[in-house]
C-alpha cells in the first residue's frame, strides 16, 4: 500500500513537473539578460527538480590522467547477476596498474555515488566497481538476495578479476568485505584481495553508536519488517517484490538535516534567478545524484538492520555465511587499511578501526589505520581531504601489497 501510494503521487504529479521542466528550458533559451522572465523560469526549474528518480545516473568518466598523460576510459560490463554488474572502468594505456574492486553501498542510492572515488583511483589502479540494480526493476523469478548473497557475489567479482585484485569497500559493505576475503582466505583461493580497505563502515557498532545506530535498536525487527518493507507495484518489471523502497532511505536521510537542504534550493532559485548558473550547477549537480533513489531487497535491508546493527554478528563471532561461520582470523596474507572520519555521524570514530583486533593473524606491518581530522562521513571518499590525504594512504597500502606478492 505504501509503495502504490507514492507510484499513484508520482504518477500525478510527473505531468507537472515535465511541463516546468519544458516551459523553464524554453525560457532560458529565449530569455534575456535582466529580463523579467528569469525568475519565473528559476521557479520552474527548481519544481522540476524537486523529483525522485529512479534509474542509475551515468558516470560520466570517459577520460583520466595518469602517468602525466590524459587517457580515455571506456565503461565495459565483466559480469552481469540478477542483482548487480562488475562494470570495468577500462583505461586505454599500455601501462599496468593494479586491479582493485571497489565496494559500492547498497543503502539507497545508487553506485554513482562513489563516481569522485572511482575517478581517483583510476589515477593508479585498474578499476572495476559493484554497479548494483534497483530491486523493483528485478523480476521476482530471480529469486532473493540477502546479506550472505551481497557476500558472495563479492567472492564471484573477486575471482572474475582474478588473482593479485585488492579490495576497497566503503561505508555499508566493509562488513560483506571482510567477509568475503576470510571465505576466501579460508579456501585459499588466489583471487583473496592482495589488500583490503574498509572505510567508514559499521564492522562494530557498539563502538560510540551514534544517532543511526540507535534509530536501528530502537524497534524490534518485526516493527522494520512490518513499516518499512513494500511490495513493488505495477508496472515495474520487479512487481510483487518486497523491498525498503529507496524513497524511504532518502526521506529519513533528508530529515536528519531537512534546514540545510531547503537553503540548498534556495541558493540553486537565487544563483539562477541572478543569472549565476556556474553558482547553480554544483547545486543541481548534487541533487540529481540525491534524488536518484534505488529500491533495496527485502532480504539485504532487514539481513543488514538485525546482523550488523542489532545483533552484531560479525564483531562477536557469530555471522555466518549459507552454514559457514566467517573467521576473520584466517585472513594471514591480505594487507589490512582502515579508514574514519573524525565527524563521521553516521559510521562513528572505532567502528571501523575494529576489524584490525578481528583480523589477529595478519602481520602487523601489513596492518594500518587512518584517522582523518576534519571531515564527515562524506569526506572519507569525496572532496579534497579524500584526494589529498586519505587517497595516498590507499594507493600506498594497495601498491606495497602488490610488490610483497
Amino acid at each position: 500500500m505504501l509503495y502504490r501510494a507514492y507510484q499513484n503521487q508520482s504518477d500525478l504529479f510527473s505531468p507537472l513537473r515535465l511541463a516546468a521542466q519544458h516551459i523553464s528550458e524554453f525560457m532560458w533559451v529565449n530569455d534575456q539578460p535582466h529580463s523579467a522572465t528569469r525568475k519565473m523560469a528559476a521557479a520552474l526549474e527548481v519544481f522540476s527538480r524537486m523529483r525522485l528518480t529512479h534509474s542509475r545516473p551515468a558516470y560520466g568518466i570517459d577520460k583520466v590522467m595518469t602517468e602525466g598523460a590524459e587517457v580515455a576510459v571506456t565503461e565495459e560490463v565483466t559480469m552481469t547477476a540478477p542483482f548487480g554488474t562488475l562494470l570495468h572502468f577500462r583505461k586505454h594505456t599500455k601501462s599496468v596498474h593494479p586491479p582493485v574492486l571497489l565496494a559500492a553501498p547498497l543503502s539507497g542510492h545508487f553506485a554513482t555515488l562513489l563516481r569522485e572515488t572511482v575517478r581517483t583511483l583510476l589515477r593508479d589502479h585498474d578499476v572495476y566497481l559493484t554497479d548494483w540494480h534497483n530491486a523493483r526493476d528485478v523480476p521476482l523469478a530471480k529469486g532473493a538476495f540477502g546479506l550472505d548473497d551481497y557476500t558472495l557475489q563479492l567472492v564471484q567479482f573477486l575471482e572474475k578479476i582474478g588473482p593479485g585484485v585488492h579490495m576497497v569497500a566503503v561505508c555499508q559493505p566493509c562488513v560483506a568485505a571482510l567477509a568475503a576475503t576470510a571465505l576466501m582466505a579460508e579456501d585459499d583461493s588466489p583471487a583473496t584481495p592482495r589488500s583490503l580497505t574498509l572505510m567508514a563502515g559499521p564492522v562494530d557498532c557498539r563502538i560510540n553508536p551514534t544517532g543511526v545506530n540507535a534509530l536501528a535498536t530502537s524497534k524490534p525487527i518485526d516493527w522494520f519488517r512490518k513499516n518499512l518493507i513494500s511490495h513493488v507495484p505495477w508496472p515495474h518489471a520487479g512487481m510483487m517484490r518486497r523491498v525498503y523502497p529507496g524513497f524511504l532511505q532518502l526521506t529519513a536521510f533528508m530529515s536528519m538535516n531537512p534546514e540545510r537542504h531547503k537553503e540548498q534550493f534556495k541558493k540553486m532559485y537565487e544563483h539562477l534567478a541572478a543569472g549565476e548558473t556556474e553558482k547553480a550547477d554544483p547545486i543541481r549537480t548534487f541533487y540529481d545524484e540525491y534524488l536518484a533513489v534505488n529500491d533495496l531487497p527485502a532480504e539485504f535491508y532487514l539481513e543488514t538492520v538485525e546482523k550488523v546493527f542489532q545483533t552484531y554478528e560479525l564483531p562477536r563471532g557469530e555471522l555466518m555465511v549459507g552454514t559457514r561461520k566467517v573467521n576473520p582470523a584466517a585472513i594471514r596474507r591480505t594487507a589490512l587499511l582502515t579508514v574514519e572520519g573524525e565527524r563521521d555521524d553516521i559510521c562513528a570514530v572505532g567502528q571501523t578501526v575494529a576489524a584490525q583486533d578481528l583480523c589477529p593473524n595478519i602481520r602487523p606491518y601489513l596492518k594500518s589505520h587512518h584517522l582523518q581530522a576534519g571531515v564527515g562521513h562524506y569526506g572519507v571518499f569525496s572532496g579534497s581531504k579524500w584526494n589529498a590525504q586519505i587517497y595516498p594512504r590507499v594507493r600506498e597500502t594497495i601498491h606495497a601489497a602488490a610488490e610483497l606478492h
